[in-house]
């Protein structure tokens, strides 16, 4: 099963995305972009009262929510988000404390995981280089489709030094860009226990569908 990780719609600021227009595309692209589902991660906020079981019935994708908050090590996505830990961290400061994040985050259910890591500012291969490493990361992002050249690839060293699972995310922002970064899981996914129990223990891969969507344009 395949779901993309990190996604944005026009909730986020700086995204000019409706989520039909993601299904619309994404129904309508399958045989180039074969997403199942996608994680919405909105920037810097949380709202429980969204329902997206209307549109996962009627374009049969995987809706699921996690979300993006900023901290002082880069920006790090949250699965399993619970009002507990929207009550515990001001998902709108964009200056939390990382290992708080990381640690509190797990030990209430979920899991926080570093994404973009190769970017720089914000992303976490630059925090470590001059600070040290956070513990309990589990996974970060190991293909974003937003990162320019070079910044993918500094996560490989990342992974290989500090033994983290990688997953694949688009980063979209736009319509045409959703799914082309994603990840695949050898479990079947339905809902956000079953993401973050996968995500934790499970066996997965970051998948990158960008030459298929180039060629699809050419």
């Amino acid at each position: 099963m395949i779901l993309d990780l990190h996604a944005h719609t026009d909730a986020s600021d700086d995204s000019r995305a409706s989520l039909e227009g993601y299904l619309k595309w994404l129904q309508k692209k399958r045989d180039v972009v074969p997403v199942d589902g996608i994680v919405l991660t909105e920037h810097r906020q949380w709202n429980p009262d969204v329902d997206y079981r209307s549109l996962e019935d009627r374009y049969e994708i995987v809706i699921l929510r996690g979300a993006e908050v900023e901290t002082d090590y880069g920006h790090i996505l949250l699965y399993g988000v619970t009002d507990a830990m929207a009550r515990r961290f001001d998902f709108a400061d964009v200056h939390l404390d990382a290992q708080q994040v990381v640690s509190e985050v797990e030990a209430m259910g979920g899991i926080a995981a570093p994404c973009h890591p190769g970017r720089p500012t914000i992303g976490l291969c630059e925090h470590y280089e001059v600070k040290g490493a956070l513990e309990g990361v589990r996974a970060v992002e190991a293909l974003n489709g937003g990162s320019r050249r070079g910044e993918n690839e500094r996560v490989e060293d990342l992974m290989q030094r500090h033994g983290y699972k990688g997953f694949g995310g688009s980063d979209a922002h736009l319509v045409s860009l959703i799914g082309i970064c994603a990840t695949e899981f050898d479990a079947e996914i339905h809902d956000v226990d079953d993401l973050v129990r996968e995500l934790r223990d499970g066996s997965y891969r970051a998948v990158d569908f960008r030459e298929q969507v180039r060629a699809a344009r050419a």
